[in-house]
């Protein structure tokens, strides 16, 4: 089974991230390609950057038709005895979203803290970013601030009116230095895992080349998800529904005691 290396550990707790050695087999990553192709030819009427709850199988409810490998990814052992090593032995799985970039023309996620969008209370989640194809920096690789997610604070976002962008909310200027910007280039199977206070972005994509990446998010059982709360009230640029979006408890118990495993499943 797949593990985090102390160092590795360490590594995400001191500056937010890390790249472990551990890569989805060949074989995973080719029926994850497969999985992808049947995803965009569902949703033909939706941002590739923008399939969000991936992982629910047919309607989401979210105006994205999911699939299942997604969630097959999400539950797979490795991936959360990977997670397990940086928020505990108690992990719920609440989000998945692919982001597709189209060569030539995929929109850019403009600098943010993943926190300011979830109603997850206390705020903790890892974010496991699967790597599909290749993720340079000429086609809009993930970009971390690395240390940035030290004193968990939450920095001021504005909203941006613009239909080219992955999110609509940006860090305000001046918040971070972007020289000090890390890309994570990653090769199909390799992943990266960054914490919830993480500041992160990516450029567009204007290469020759498509970048496709399956955002994971888990959270510890000692957190809420807290389903009546909208943290940006619909002013995102994807759309969500909190109230309804299933979760699953996939290692432990739930410590916090309230979180609802019903809603949303489907019998």
């Amino acid at each position: 089974m797949a593990t985090l290396h102390p160092d590795e550990i360490a590594h995400y707790q001191q500056e937010g991230w890390v790249v472990p050695r551990f890569r989805l087999p060949q074989a995973h990553v080719a029926t994850m390609a497969a999985a992808l192709d049947e995803l965009l030819r569902l949703n033909p009427g939706v941002r590739p950057e923008k399939l969000v709850s991936a992982h629910v199988e047919g309607d989401n409810g979210e105006g994205v038709r999911g699939v299942r490998h997604f969630l097959d990814l999400a539950r797979h052992p490795d991936l959360v005895e990977l997670v397990s090593g940086v928020i505990g032995e108690d992990v719920i799985l609440w989000g998945c979203h692919v982001f597709c970039k189209p060569a030539g023309q995929g929109y850019e996620t403009p600098w943010h803290q993943d926190g300011h969008y979830w109603p997850i209370r206390p705020l903790a989640t890892c974010t496991v970013w699967v790597a599909l194809e290749p993720s340079t920096r000429a086609n809009g690789c993930l970009r971390v601030i690395p240390r940035s997610h030290q004193g968990q604070r939450l920095h001021p976002h504005l909203h941006e009116d613009r239909s080219d962008l992955t999110l609509n909310q940006r860090m305000a200027n001046g918040t971070f230095d972007e020289a000090a910007a890390v890309d994570l280039e990653l090769e199909p199977g390799q992943m990266s895992l960054h914490d919830v206070y993480m500041i992160h972005g990516a450029a567009a994509n204007t290469s020759g080349q498509r970048r496709t990446g399956v955002a994971l998010r888990y959270m510890p059982a000692t957190s809420v998800f807290e389903r009546d709360l909208r943290p940006v009230d619909g002013q995102s640029g994807v759309p969500v529904n909190f109230a309804q979006r299933p979760i699953w408890l996939l290692r432990g118990v739930d410590r916090s005691g309230r979180n609802d495993f019903s809603v949303g499943h489907r019998s």
